[in-house]
């Protein structure tokens, strides 16, 4: 009897003590989780029960304001070599690369792999036109030296479209209506835009596919924008955060619907639609993503969910996915192993065996019983 009550004895301590940290880091942590928990169902009662967003066209309505002036533009970029009527030839897309000044190395690494014109052509038998989207630098100690270092790279390569503004994190707006202001005046025929960030690898040859598909399609490509899309997503209010919202620039509860900024494709109709809503709202809410979100609402387009779009996280390395994949995020350093990955891979047969092989290894890369912001578990089956 002795040693049982021993034994009940330390169990209890055990409980006891394991209790106690929990309950500690709960009061910890307790302002944090009550603010998650609590933003997050008022943002989805908001979004699918409210789901009232008329304050677009009312509170965030302004006069037009004057744009930033380009330092530098390439208004034939959509007109050599082919039909030069009044907005240049045809081409399938026109994808503008959000980038810094600073990432000189990411933007020849996108030159040489995915963003190569000429590999499409070639390749592919479609026209693309792959631009790079910036400001100036925000050090104005440099800013003058940066400025020289830019018009020569594009001088040798001719696909920097700048305007004046500072390249930063607030400013990313600005270049938001930059690549729609741009593709609307100077590349109106292009049958798509895509908008993606400079560390995002896109395969090519399946978006090549899938657009085509959309064309050929017998509901054609219109009203198209999709992505990797945000449902019922509430402002961030906490002020260490990178994306926080004071209650003064947007008191809603919930942000419309909008896809990840990473990486998303609108059809060409979408682009004159958002373009001449840039004009109307304010364009002071300085989360990119989010203010294309309030513009396609206020136009009347709805974003479409794509499972291989990727949202911030990167695709998990794997042939099943490869054969799939459209974009994947954070490919700062590997874009030229991952293109030669995806360009020199040999498909597999696509016998009963071979398919159901590469839907298990899907399943177990991306089913997994923790959050993975890439690609959902829908994307292994579908």
């Amino acid at each position: 009897m002795f040693v049982n009550f021993r034994r009940i004895h330390k169990c209890q301590c055990l409980q006891l003590a394991t209790t106690s940290l929990v309950l500690c880091t709960l009061m910890v942590c307790w302002d944090q989780l009550d603010h998650h928990m609590v933003s997050h169902v008022r943002s989805y009662i908001y979004r699918y029960l409210v789901n009232s967003y008329d304050f677009i066209n009312s509170s965030f309505a302004v006069a037009p304001a004057a744009g930033y002036p380009y330092l530098i533009s390439h208004p034939e970029k959509c007109s050599r070599g082919g039909d030069r009527k009044a907005g240049g030839e045809e081409v399938l897309l026109l994808l503008f690369v959000k980038s810094s000044p600073d990432n000189f190395a990411r933007r020849q690494a996108i030159r040489d792999t995915w963003g190569n014109e000429t590999f499409v052509r070639s390749q592919l038998g479609e026209r693309v036109r792959v631009v790079f989207a910036l400001g100036v630098h925000p050090d104005a100690g440099r800013r003058q030296w940066m400025q020289r270092a830019l018009l020569r790279e594009d001088r040798v390569n001719g696909d920097l479209i700048q305007q004046n503004f500072v390249d930063t994190f607030h400013n990313l707006t600005a270049k938001l209506i930059l690549q729609f202001h741009w593709g609307h005046r100077y590349c109106p025929r292009a049958r798509f835009l895509m908008t993606a960030d400079d560390d995002v690898f896109v395969h090519m040859p399946n978006l090549v596919r899938y657009l085509r598909g959309l064309l050929n399609s017998p509901a054609g490509a219109k009203d198209l924008w999709v992505g990797h899309v945000h449902r019922g997503s509430p402002p961030i209010r906490r002020k260490d955060s990178k994306y926080y919202v004071p209650h003064e620039l947007y008191p809603w509860p919930s942000y419309p619907d909008y896809t990840a900024g990473a990486g998303y494709v609108v059809s060409g109709d979408v682009v004159a639609k958002i373009y001449l809503a840039m004009l109307a709202l304010n364009s002071s809410l300085y989360i990119d993503d989010v203010f294309m979100g309030i513009c396609a609402n206020a136009a009347g387009v709805s974003p479409r969910e794509h499972v291989y779009f990727s949202g911030e996280g990167k695709a998990p390395y794997h042939p099943s996915i490869y054969d799939r994949m459209i974009t994947s995020h954070g490919h700062a350093a590997d874009v030229r192993w991952l293109w030669r990955a995806v360009t020199e891979r040999t498909l597999q047969s696509s016998g009963f065996m071979q398919n159901l092989y590469s839907t298990a290894a899907r399943a177990m890369l991306l089913c997994r019983p923790y959050y993975q912001n890439t690609y959902s578990c829908a994307a292994a089956f579908a």
